[in-house]
């Protein structure tokens, strides 16, 4: 019986073969000169996520799917590897790394299945826990993988509470840095951002998520004002505080989260 998902997957890589043999464009494209496409591609999905414009969430997926297929044929093309063998890495992968599913270790919460997977990780030769995160993610991301790597292996706090008391000691260091302007302020903050994020990860907030939440609608809110402005005819460089204020009250009612 034909399965549409393969059917639908060997006419893009049929379609790639193509292309890439008779595009111009396709035919010059290398590694890196993708790279930097792909990333922006990440960060369009990314942005179809957050706005829950699940259309959109598709069609990024696709766009990083013709990715996958586009370096596995640049790969192919130098001896390298190819999509077959990208395809059965990450099955046997997922099998090793599930044995609960594939084999016979039995599991009773997804917090034990995240110490198996950092356990089978380091037997399969990472040298360590934190070693898999690379190391251009943005620090923010990188602050919660690392958080969450180490609670892999039971490095963590144990209540939401003790974290919640990390936090309000960060406070109270970085103002006492800052009152001295002593240069362990910055030192300060970066432990303070560190406190703020694991607690999010406590209470299940993702921080990057609810800070980029946060940036669309105070743009939107900023825009609003920007509009509004135009309508009295007045430029905000000249208006004072208390009238922007104003503004953006006014803003926060009108625009919806």
């Amino acid at each position: 019986m034909n399965d549409e998902r393969l059917i639908a997957f060997e006419r893009l890589l049929n379609i790639m073969d193509k292309v890439r043999a008779n595009c111009p464009w396709d035919k010059k494209q290398t590694f890196e000169s993708l790279r930097y496409l792909t990333i922006e591609e990440t960060y369009e999905l990314s942005d179809a996520i957050i706005d829950k414009k699940y259309d959109d969430v598709a069609k990024e997926l696709g766009d990083l799917m013709l990715h996958i297929v586009f370096y596995s044929k640049i790969a192919e093309e130098k001896n390298l590897f190819s999509i077959t063998d990208v395809l059965k890495g990450i099955n046997e992968k997922l099998i090793r790394r599930h044995p609960h599913i594939f084999g016979d270790v039995k599991v009773s919460s997804s917090e034990e299945v995240k110490e198996n997977w950092e356990q089978i990780k380091l037997k399969e030769g990472n040298r360590s826990v934190l070693g898999g995160i690379p190391t251009s993610l943005p620090a923010m991301v990188k602050a919660l993988r690392i958080q969450e790597k180490a609670q892999g292996i039971g490095f963590d706090w144990e209540n939401t509470e003790q974290v919640l008391e990390k936090v309000k000691e960060e406070i109270t260091e970085f103002c006492v840095e800052k009152e001295k302007k002593s240069e362990q302020m910055e030192d300060e903050f970066g432990d303070l951002l560190f406190a703020l994020i694991n607690f999010a990860r406590f209470i299940d907030i993702n921080p990057e998520d609810a800070l980029e939440k946060t940036n669309h609608k105070f743009i939107k809110r900023f825009q609003h004002m920007e509009k509004r402005t135009k309508e009295l005819n007045k430029q905000m460089a000249d208006m004072s505080l208390n009238e922007l204020e104003e503004l953006w009250q006014e803003a926060k009612r009108d625009i919806e989260n």
